[in-house]
């Protein structure tokens, strides 16, 4: 039996392209962002940065912020009908109002 072929990252490619408008210097008011618990937040990944990433499989998910964890927040997302918990650095988060 052969081994799987691939990584964590594997057929990201189109999913973490940036729009060329976008590309360049990670933006600090993103990176330092605050949130609170219970925060509606959708997760996007920013491709420049990869500490704290979320598994791509859940990038354009939404979910409730839970509590913060060292410089990281913990984000539960529903996944079917099981709740999962994520560890995401705040630049891979966006404000849902």
């Amino acid at each position: 039996m052969g081994k799987r072929k691939g990584g964590y990252r594997r057929g990201s490619r189109q999913s973490l392209r940036k729009h060329h408008r976008t590309q360049g210097k990670i933006s600090l008011t993103r990176f330092l962002a605050q949130y609170k618990t219970g925060d509606r937040v959708s997760l996007s990944a920013e491709s420049a940065y990869q500490k704290g990433m979320h598994h791509i499989r859940h990038n354009g998910r939404m979910g409730h912020v839970v509590a913060q964890r060292g410089r990281c927040y913990e984000v539960t997302i529903m996944d079917g009908n099981k709740e999962k918990l994520l560890i995401v650095h705040p630049i891979h988060l966006k404000r849902i109002a």
